[in-house]
């Protein structure tokens, strides 16, 4: 070693462990990995696997099988990419820094997936899972990493979902100093995100299942067709595309504990307000991580944030149950708010006057990185609009197959970057908010009042009456804005009326923006009252007042009166 450096012509071995520190780098810092390889390679299956806890869920049930899966976690990721690393040492970290790389170095989306799967068909090997993953090798046995084939099924889809969340969930649990979990598995177990809107998505974008009636009563119990890997990788992509970094993102979390502090690192507080906080809102723990699965950007985090531990009710800026429906209520919680919000919808299609059951609900959501303006035009520069439940589908600015900071191309779903102007859509007819003025004047034409997303004006493809009590979703071919795709379930071509339910509005700029809000309303206030006050000397001089003169002209127009000067 010391005598290629003498001569200037570094070994193979010393150029390759150069490259692979350089590659190594641009996903985690040198320091971290080299403090995370000299504590962990006594025992990197314990340093990948995930702190110990128990799960639970609501719906669906959990399998009896996914507890032994979890912790199969970092044994299959140790034996898939890090099998072959010593002891420390100069071999041993460049094999390391390989193994790193293999799984968390910047790849295209569908291969990022693909190592993904491999890991959770490992998991289910391990742990004697039903699995229908296979991987083959490649035949040439060089070089390349091979593909993933076979089929999910309804109950793999959610198992797999919900490790995905487990892994996210363990970089994102609240730590604690001390352990609160004891040897017996003591502690109170997470409740895991409930999934099913994500896997009919799935099944549906396959074709496995029907975009009719019949999902309100589907569930991921019932079992049924499965979804081939091509198939389920293109609903990734285009729907969840967040799952593809679960894997990279766990690593370099698992690593980044480690170098700090691996015993402390293991204390993680399992009675953490997911296990305890019920989903009252519209914006439930699993809606809000399908979110986070759709975006790239700084609001995939706090979403993801929202699916561990449940958005703050700070954020909560209105929500028509408590603040009471109706435009002017609406905006009198919103004025101000110079940020991103999510505006989520809970209603139920008209049929005749019949009554509707209640499971028979859908959900709409829209997504704006701006501040809601009363204009009575269109506005807004990007946003997105969601289906919510009980199918889950983002649909973003048209022109494009996007995914936050990402693009896809179809021919191999490889990722491009974007810069905002490349997600304009052919239209910028983002948001539409009209309040009556508060000065009215005759208008041929009057503008409608109420909220309204996509679309023309008197043709949005969302719109939402100033009483907040009816809702109209037309169909896609009246929007250039967002991209095509059903908002509820059996949409048709008419425009579809609904009852709404509920109505919640989310402030997603944090605290600064919640500040400025404040201020701005307090400003607001001052001015009103100034407005309400009136000065009561103007009144006090009869003889000076305008009132008066006009009397007097009324009285004897014909009178010669000095002009004063």
């Amino acid at each position: 070693m010391g005598a290629s450096s003498s001569t200037g012509h570094p070994s193979p071995e010393m150029q390759e462990q150069r490259e692979q520190e350089t590659l190594a780098s641009a996903s985690l810092a040198l320091p971290l990995l080299r403090a995370a390889f000299s504590r962990s390679s006594a025992s990197l299956v314990e340093a990948l696997s995930p702190p110990p806890a128990a799960f639970r869920s609501a719906s669906p049930p959990v399998p009896p099988h996914f507890h032994d899966l979890v912790a199969r976690i970092g044994p299959a990721i140790a034996s898939l990419f890090f099998s072959d690393v010593g002891p420390a040492g100069d071999a041993g970290w460049l094999r390391f820094l390989r193994g790193f790389n293999r799984c968390c170095a910047r790849v295209s989306a569908s291969q990022s997936l693909a190592l993904l799967l491999r890991v959770y068909a490992a998991a289910c090997a391990d742990a004697g899972a039903p699995c229908g993953l296979q991987f083959h090798p490649e035949e040439d046995g060089a070089g390349g990493e091979g593909k993933v084939v076979g089929e999910l099924a309804p109950g793999e889809i959610a198992v797999l979902l919900w490790m995905c969340w487990v892994m996210a969930w363990s970089g994102s649990a609240p730590r604690v100093s001390g352990g609160q979990e004891e040897e017996g598995g003591k502690g109170e177990p997470v409740l895991l995100p409930d999934v099913t809107h994500l896997v009919l998505s799935a099944l549906v974008s396959a074709g496995a299942v029907a975009d009719d009636a019949g999902v309100w009563g589907w569930q991921v119990s019932g079992g049924g067709k499965g979804v081939k890997v091509q198939e389920f990788t293109s609903w990734v992509l285009s729907t969840a595309a967040g799952l593809g970094n679960c894997l990279p993102r766990y690593v370099q979390e698992r690593f980044r504990s480690c170098a700090v502090d691996p015993v402390e690192e293991r204390s993680v507080s399992t009675g953490n307000m997911s296990s305890c906080t019920p989903n009252v809102y519209l914006l439930t723990r699993g809606r809000a991580w399908a979110i986070s699965l759709s975006l790239r950007n700084k609001l995939s985090e706090k979403f993801l944030s929202a699916s561990v531990i449940g958005m703050d009710a700070e954020d909560l800026l209105y929500r028509s149950s408590v603040h009471g429906k109706g435009l002017s209520r609406f905006w009198s919680c919103v004025e101000g708010y110079k940020g991103p919000v999510l505006i989520l919808l809970s209603a139920f299609s008209r049929s005749g006057g019949e009554n509707i059951d209640a499971d028979r609900r859908w959900g709409i959501g829209i997504l704006t990185e701006e501040g809601l303006e009363n204009k009575d035009n269109f506005y807004g520069s990007s946003g997105s609009l969601c289906s919510t439940y009980p199918i889950f589908r983002m649909l973003p600015p048209s022109g494009m197959i996007c995914a936050g900071h990402f693009l896809f191309t179809s021919a191999d779903s490889s990722l491009l970057p974007y810069c905002d102007s490349d997600l304009a859509g052919k239209e910028k007819n983002f948001i539409y908010c009209h309040l009556h003025p508060q000065i009215r004047v005759y208008e041929a034409k009057p503008k409608p009042v109420g909220l309204g997303f996509g679309g023309t004006i008197g043709n949005e493809r969302i719109f939402l009456d100033e009483d907040f009590s009816k809702l109209t979703v037309r169909h896609h071919a009246v929007d250039k804005t967002y991209q095509n795709g059903s908002l509820i379930p059996n949409q048709g071509y008419l425009p579809v009326e609904a009852s709404v339910l509920d109505v919640e509005v989310w402030g997603l700029g944090g605290e600064a923006t919640r500040w400025q809000q404040d201020v701005y309303k307090k400003r607001e206030d001052i001015f009103s009252e100034q407005r309400r006050k009136v000065d009561l000397k103007t009144f006090g001089n009869w003889e000076d007042s305008p009132e008066k003169m006009m009397m007097d002209m009324i009285s004897d127009p014909n009178a010669v009166r000095r002009e004063d000067r």
